[in-house]
């Protein structure tokens, strides 16, 4: 009985989670757009501290200094970009992707436009969906969270990081949109670098945020869809036409 009982919810979750693309693949695809649902990740083991220590180290000279050229490539350190998980690795740029995609699972859609749809909005607080756009050549890392700033009331926060140096994110604008029962919501804003945490993004509320009462308006039984677009800033385009 345990073990048909077990088959057949796993079944259940199934056919919820191809409903849910389903509806979103109806609701979006004559726009063109590309579909990804997410589910989420909730984890207790909060991973903040870790990231204020690694800003602190480097504030405080915790990396060694280059003695060399300026042309040769700062040797730093990312600690693992994920949040929610106490996830001790640390490496270059150049192979954040891979370590996201092989150790974290995280999935990455390809496209100019694409809608991230977040499912089991209701879950409590801290929790996480998270997903990576590659556009214009670059990765990026979209990071929902849903969070409580204030004790009994949950927020959630949506930021949008480059997963390259702060000077590379200069060069992108990247908008998030809601648009459900005849409302529409964007935020447009430059991304950050991964080489910043995501926890300070949040804490300085960098980013588009929802009360519980907002994100359900948008919201359609428990999931949240949000358009994701990229673009050349104005003035990188301009630098180089010149």
């Amino acid at each position: 009985m345990l073990f048909f009982t077990q088959c057949f919810g796993a079944v259940l979750d199934l056919i919820h989670l191809r409903f849910q693309h389903y509806k979103a693949k109806r609701v979006f695809s004559a726009a063109g757009q590309l579909v990804c649902v997410v589910n989420p990740t909730h984890s207790l083991k909060y991973a903040s501290n870790r990231c204020a220590a690694a800003q602190a180290s480097a504030e405080q000279g915790g990396l060694p200094p280059c003695h060399h050229h300026e042309a040769v490539h700062d040797p730093q350190l990312v600690p693992c970009t994920c949040p929610l998980f106490s996830c001790q690795w640390e490496g270059h740029l150049e192979v954040v992707v891979s370590h996201l995609r092989q150790t974290h699972r995280i999935d990455i859609l390809q496209g100019a436009e694409i809608v991230f749809l977040a499912t089991d909005m209701h879950l409590p607080a801290p929790t996480d969906w998270i997903i990576m756009h590659s556009c214009l050549g670059h990765q990026f890392l979209l990071v929902l969270r849903k969070q409580e700033k204030h004790e009994g009331h949950p927020q959630f926060f949506a930021t949008m990081m480059l997963i390259g140096t702060p000077t590379q994110a200069d060069n992108f604008t990247y908008r998030l949109e809601l648009n459900r029962n005849q409302r529409r919501l964007k935020w447009e804003a430059t991304p950050r670098s991964v080489l910043e945490c995501v926890d300070s993004v949040i804490s300085d509320g960098d980013c588009l945020v929802l009360n519980t009462s907002l994100a359900q308006l948008f919201s359609d039984n428990g999931s949240l869809a949000i358009g994701i677009a990229i673009t050349t800033s104005k003035v990188h385009s301009a630098e180089a036409e010149i």
